[in-house]
């Protein structure tokens, strides 16, 4: 086994013993913390505060991170520049489009046993995926750059729209899809959970499938089709495994930021670049990240909340920039 074999192996047990970690210790934590003899409690409020509350929302923070993290990693070896992440596409804005919509006609009722505002969020995200891939096919079949920019286009689209609906609403509507928009984990019960688990499952093995083509992809578009890597249909899944998790999520907890581009670039120091390791690294590191991100929310302002994603593009935001420079300081 070679040293940078051996190096991965040790990166995975330790995010997995990390992973398992805030597991475990993550229900204890809140503004009123309890000890870890209480998670088995006989005290009937102790015991939903931590199995009904506190447990959920730890799961989803582990299963929306990884998925976000994964998402990332896909994306950015797909357009191969390291500033893509899920976001990028405008796959977020345009499911946070489609529950601003349900909530400025505040449409009541469910789908399939899930509010109507998650359902058409995550309806958003797949619709604006579909329309980025018929904006980018040519005859030629889908240019890389072509994706990009239409995502671009399309998220700075969405985004005018949803400033338009709030213009619109009330100041109690305003004020609800501005909550919403900042992002958020707190959650009650295990459907939400399930719900982003099953999407996140599916997109993970989606893309550990596709990993030999995503490697390959690394050493350029054109020697990778000269190998018989399949180009249009390897974005075409992607982008739809992305679009999968991306839409499911956002639907549960809102736009988080930053997770699909911090997580990634951390990782490839100590894992590499090879997706065999990668992507299992990144999806319980990312989950780790932003389910230790939500506990410190939930701490620095307590008794009150810091949502999420304030503090995911607290700390993004100066990583963005620090990549910047980065890459000019490599060009210079």
């Amino acid at each position: 086994m070679s040293r940078a074999e051996g190096r991965s192996r040790a990166t995975l047990a330790a995010l997995a013993v990390v992973w398992l970690a805030v597991l475990c210790i993550g229900p204890a934590i809140g503004s009123q913390d309890v000890s870890l003899t209480d998670l088995f409690s006989e005290d009937s409020a102790t015991r939903t505060i931590i199995w009904r509350l506190r447990m959920p929302r730890v799961l989803l923070g582990l299963l929306a991170g990884g998925a976000l993290a994964i998402g990332g990693v896909a994306f950015q070896t797909l357009f191969r520049n390291p500033l893509a992440e899920p976001y990028t596409l405008g796959l977020a804005s345009g499911a946070a489009l489609g529950a601003v919509v349900v909530q400025h006609l505040e449409l009541a009722g469910s789908a399939a046993g899930f509010p109507l505002v998650s359902v058409a969020s995550f309806a958003g995200a797949v619709l604006v995926g579909l329309l980025i891939l018929g904006l980018a096919r040519g005859r030629g079949g889908i240019e890389t750059s072509t994706l990009l920019l239409a995502g671009i286009a399309v998220s700075l689209s969405c985004s005018a729209f949803i400033l338009f609906i709030q213009y619109l609403a009330d100041f109690t509507r305003t004020f609800r899809m501005v909550r919403w928009m900042m992002g958020g984990l707190a959650v009650v019960g295990y459907r939400e959970v399930v719900w982003v688990g099953l999407w996140t499952a599916a997109g993970f093995t989606a893309l550990f499938l596709l990993r030999r083509d995503l490697d390959q992809l690394l050493t350029g578009e054109e020697l990778a089709s000269s190998r018989g890597v399949d180009l249009d249909r390897l974005r075409l899944l992607v982008l739809a495994a992305v679009s999968g998790m991306v839409g499911a999520l956002v639907a549960v907890a809102g736009p988080i930021g930053f997770v699909g581009l911090v997580v990634p670039h951390i990782l490839r120091r100590w894992i590499g670049h090879h997706h065999l390791a990668l992507l299992p690294a990144s999806l319980l590191g990312g989950g780790a990240f932003l389910a230790l991100c939500d506990l410190a929310a939930r701490r620095v302002l307590a008794p009150m909340e810091l949502p999420v994603g304030i503090l995911t593009a607290l700390l993004g935001g100066p990583f963005f920039l620090w990549l910047l420079l980065s890459r000019r300081r490599r060009r210079g």
